[in-house]
C-alpha cells in the first residue's frame, strides 16, 4: 500500500459526489423541458444509465480506458478492477472517480431520445456507451493513448465526455426520428413545450454547482499550493464561462423576440459549463469569458440548424449543448491557452492536435454509435409505437398512470395526429345512430391526447361552437390498473377532455357518428357520449332564439 495523501483524498472523494449529484440535475433538465407524460420515463432512464454504467465499467470499461496502454488506442483489459492504480490517491478513490464521469457522458444522450424511445432498448445502449464506447475514447485521452501521447489537452472532459454524449445524442435523434406533431407536413417547426420550467431551472442550478466539483476536483488535487492556485482558477472560470454564455443567450432572444426565452437562456448557463471544461485549467479569467460568449452563440446556432435544417428534434438541446460546445470549448483551448494557445503567439501546433482529437473523438463515436443504434432499431427496435408515444411512455412503458397523482396537465399538441394509428373496421359503425331533429346539446368525454382530432373534425362538419373542460374521471371499467411498490392502486381518476356542443342545423346523428369515427380505439378509455333535448338557446346579445341563436357570424 502506497502512501496517500489525505487532503487529496478527500478533495476527490467530494468532487466524485457531486459528480454523481450531476445525474439528479440532468434528470431535471430532461424532465423539465419534456412532457409530463413521459415524467417518469425519464427518471427510469437518468436512474439506469448510473446503475448499469456503474456495473459494466467495473467488469470492464475502466480496464479498456485506464489499464496499461496497448499501441495507444485501448488500455488492457482489466475485469473487474484487479489492478494497483494508486497514485496520491487510493485506487478505488480514483475508480468511483471515473465511474461518475463515465455516468455523465452516458446520461447526455436520454434527452436528446426523450419521448419516444423504447426503454429496453436504451438500456442496451447504456449499457454500450458505459462498456466500450467511451471507455476507448476515453484512453485515448486520459489514460494515456495516442491523443494523450499528441499532447492533446482536455482537463475535465469538454471531449472526453461531454463530446462523446453529444454526437452519440445526435446519431441517436437521427436514426430515431422526430416525435410525432414536431414537424409539419410543409417542414415548419411546432413546438412542443416542457411541462415544468421550474424543474429545468432547478436542473441547471445544480448542474452549475456541482461543475464545480466536476472541473475543480478534476485537479485530482489540493494538498500543494500549485493545486491550490489551479482549484481556485478553475472555479473562477467555470462560474465566468457559465454567467457570459448566460448572458449573451439572455440579451439575443431578448433583442430577437422582444422578450427574454427562459429555456434557451438555461440552456446558455449549461453551454458555457460545458465549453469551458477542456480548458479551464490553462486560460485566465479573460479567455474564460470569450469562450462562453462565444458557447452561447454557438449553442443558440446549432439549435436552430437542428429544428430547421437537419430537422433532428432533440427535446432539450442537448446536442448543441454538449456536442456542440463541447466540440468549440475544447478548440478554443487552442486559441485562448496562455501556456501554448495560438492567440498568445505559441504557433498552430497545439490549436491542430485540438482539431485532430475532436476529429477523431466525433468520428469514433458516429461509426460505433451510428452501429449499435441501428442493430438496435433492426432487432429490439428503437422506438415505441405511435399510439404508445401519443399516450405517454409513463403508462406504457412503466405502468405509471401519472407521474404527478392529483394533478392534470396537457400534454397533447395541436399537430398529433391520431388519424392513422389505427387500421379497424369496427362491427358497431355499420349502425347509423338515429335521432330525430331539434336541438340537442352532445356531451363527448374524450382522452386528452384524442381532442385535436376531435376538434378538427367537428369543425370539418361545419361544428364551430364548443366549450371544453379538462376534467378527472373514469368509467365503469374503473380506470386502468396501476401498480406502486408491486401492489394495486385503488380506482385512479384519469384525465380526460370534456367537450360540449349544442347543434340544430347540423344534423346531431353527423355530429354523434364523426365523434365515434375519431375517437375509436377498440381500448378500454374511449370515452362516452351523451346526447340531450335542449328546450331552447338564446343569444344574449341579440337576444335571438332557437336555431337562429346557434348561428355562425361572419
Amino acid at each position: 500500500m502506497g502512501s496517500f495523501s489525505g487532503i487529496d483524498t478527500l478533495w476527490v472523494l467530494l468532487g466524485a459526489t457531486l459528480v454523481f449529484f450531476m445525474q439528479a440535475g440532468f434528470a431535471m433538465v430532461e424532465t423539465g423541458f419534456t412532457r409530463a407524460k413521459n415524467a417518469g420515463n425519464i427518471i427510469m432512464k437518468n436512474l439506469m444509465d448510473f446503475a448499469l454504467g456503474t456495473i459494466v465499467f467495473w467488469i470492464i470499461g475502466f480496464g479498456l480506458m485506464q489499464g496499461e496502454d496497448i499501441g495507444g488506442l485501448v488500455g488492457s483489459f482489466d475485469f473487474f478492477i484487479q489492478g494497483n492504480y494508486d497514485s496520491n490517491i487510493p485506487t478505488y478513490v480514483f475508480v468511483i472517480f471515473q465511474t461518475v464521469f463515465c455516468a455523465t457522458a452516458a446520461t447526455i444522450v436520454s434527452g436528446a431520445m426523450a419521448e419516444r424511445t423504447k426503454f429496453s432498448s436504451y438500456c442496451v445502449y447504456s449499457i454500450i456507451i458505459s462498456m466500450i464506447v467511451y471507455p476507448i475514447s476515453g484512453h485515448w485521452i486520459w489514460g494515456g493513448g495516442w491523443l494523450a501521447q499528441q499532447g492533446f489537452h482536455d482537463f475535465a472532459g469538454s471531449t472526453a465526455v461531454h463530446l462523446v454524449g453529444g454526437v452519440a445524442a445526435l446519431v441517436g435523434a437521427k436514426i430515431l426520428g422526430p416525435r410525432i406533431g414536431k414537424y409539419g407536413k410543409d417542414g415548419s417547426v411546432k413546438a412542443i413545450p416542457g411541462h415544468s420550467l421550474t424543474l429545468g431551472a432547478l436542473g441547471v442550478f445544480i448542474l452549475w454547482f456541482c461543475w464545480f466539483g466536476f472541473n475543480g476536483t478534476s485537479t485530482l488535487s489540493l494538498s500543494s499550493s500549485e493545486s491550490m492556485v489551479s482549484a481556485g482558477n478553475i472555479f473562477v472560470n467555470t462560474n465566468l464561462a457559465a454567467a457570459s454564455a448566460t448572458v449573451v443567450v439572455m440579451l439575443f432572444t431578448w433583442i430577437k423576440y422582444e422578450k427574454p426565452d427562459v429555456s434557451m437562456t438555461l440552456n446558455g448557463s449549461l453551454a458555457g459549463l460545458v465549453a469551458i471544461t477542456a480548458g479551464c485549467d490553462v486560460v485566465d479569467p479573460f479567455g474564460a469569458a470569450i469562450i462562453g460568449c462565444c458557447a452561447g452563440l454557438v449553442m443558440l446556432f446549432v439549435v436552430w440548424f437542428m429544428d430547421n435544417i437537419a430537422h433532428i428534434d432533440d427535446p432539450v438541446g442537448a446536442i448543441a449543448v454538449h456536442g456542440g460546445c463541447g466540440a468549440l470549448g475544447t478548440l478554443m483551448t487552442g486559441l485562448l491557452a496562455v501556456d501554448g494557445g495560438l492567440f498568445y503567439g505559441h504557433g498552430m501546433d497545439f490549436f491542430i492536435t485540438q482539431c485532430i482529437g475532436v476529429g477523431s473523438v466525433m468520428l469514433w463515436v458516429t461509426v460505433t454509435m451510428t452501429i449499435a443504434f441501428m442493430v438496435i432499431k433492426k432487432t429490439i427496435g428503437l422506438r415505441v409505437t405511435r399510439q404508445e408515444e401519443l399516450v405517454g411512455l409513463d403508462i406504457e412503458e412503466h405502468g405509471l398512470v401519472s407521474s404527478y397523482a392529483g394533478f392534470s396537465f396537457d400534454d397533447t399538441t395541436p399537430t398529433e395526429q391520431l388519424g392513422d394509428v389505427y387500421e379497424y373496421t369496427p362491427l358497431y359503425m355499420e349502425k347509423e345512430t338515429s335521432i330525430t331533429s331539434g336541438i340537442y346539446k352532445v356531451v363527448i368525454v374524450c382522452r386528452p391526447e384524442c381532442f385535436e382530432n376531435l376538434k378538427e373534425a367537428l369543425s370539418a362538419i361545419g361544428v364551430m361552437g364548443l366549450t371544453v373542460t379538462k376534467v378527472l374521471g373514469c368509467g365503469t371499467q374503473k380506470g386502468q390498473t396501476e401498480y406502486y411498490r408491486g401492489a394495486k392502486v385503488d380506482t385512479e381518476l384519469l384525465p380526460k377532455i370534456k367537450c360540449e356542443v349544442v347543434v340544430a342545423k347540423v344534423p346531431v346523428t353527423l355530429v354523434v357518428d364523426t365523434a365515434k369515427r375519431v375517437l375509436y380505439t377498440g381500448n378500454i378509455g374511449d370515452g362516452k357520449i351523451f346526447v340531450y333535448d335542449v328546450l331552447d338557446a338564446i343569444k344574449i346579445r341579440t337576444g335571438e332564439q332557437g336555431v337562429d341563436a346557434l348561428q355562425y357570424e361572419d
